[in-house]
Formats: structure tokens, sequence, C-alpha cells
């Protein structure tokens, strides 16, 4: 197995993982958020949807979107999710070893290799995958189990 199809995969595992525990969240709860002011079940959906998506962009050397309208309902939220989630699988998988040592810019123009870029794809969904966890915990609903890899 390549490091680019082992990266593809562990970030599928945590968007997997979400995914699957999105679905076991009760509609009425989408907007609970852990304190005044906290993203909710739907806004860290479509967070996780967004900022995979601005940095699959970077990795194509291309600014990211900025007209983000937001999900209505915790379905899209989860729709989104499993969509974006194909689509970075699918690039980090044709990512070459070359493709990893190349430099972009990313966040304000900030020059930041490949392989930095991919890496925190996976970080990022590990650390608001592990806040969904909590929250859902909040809400009554155990969440399902995951291995990471």
């Amino acid at each position: 197995m390549t490091h680019a199809e082992r990266l593809a995969q562990s970030f599928l595992a945590h968007r997997t993982a979400l995914t699957t525990l999105l679905s076991e969240i009760p509609e009425e709860s989408a907007t609970h958020a852990p304190w005044d002011g906290a993203m909710t079940f739907i806004s860290l959906g479509d967070h996780l949807d967004a900022s995979s998506r601005g940095i699959l962009a970077a990795l194509g050397g291309q600014a990211p979107s900025r007209d983000v309208v937001p999900s209505q309902t915790l379905q899209e939220a989860r729709m989104r999710l499993q969509d974006s989630g194909q689509q970075v699988t699918a690039a980090l998988t044709a990512l070459s070893d070359e493709d990893f040592a190349r430099v972009v810019p990313a966040f304000g123009g900030r020059q930041m290799p490949v392989s930095q870029l991919a890496e925190l794809l996976t970080a990022h969904e590990a650390h608001h995958k592990g806040q969904m966890w909590l929250m859902a915990r909040q809400v009554g609903v155990k969440p399902p189990f995951f291995m990471s890899m």
C-alpha cells in the first residue's frame, strides 16, 4: 500500500465514523451546541465539508470557494460530508510521491507542502470527530465503535 493510499484510508475511516454517527443523531438534536456560540452538529458537518474542500482546492493550487450555503438539515450536512469524503479519498489516493514534495499556497497564501496539507486533513477530521462523539453523548446517543485505521 502506498503512502497516499494509507492517508486516504485513514481519512476515510474518520469520515465514515462521522457520517455514521450523524445518521444516528435525531433531527431534533441537529442544532445542539455544547455551549453558547459553539458549533452545532449541522455547523460542524458543514465546517468539515468546507474545510476538506478548501484543502482539496489548495492541493490543486486553487483558492477555496467562499460561497458556502449552510445545510438546513442534519441529513443535508451528512450527505455533503459523504460527497466531500469521496472526493478527498480519491484525491489523496491519486497523489504521487512527487506530489507530496510540492509546495502550494494555502491558508491566506502561506506556502505549505502537499504532504503537510494531506496530513492536516486527517488530523482535523479526528479532532472534530472527538468533539462530535462528546456532543452525541450529551444528547443521549452512544457513538458507534470504529477503528481509526
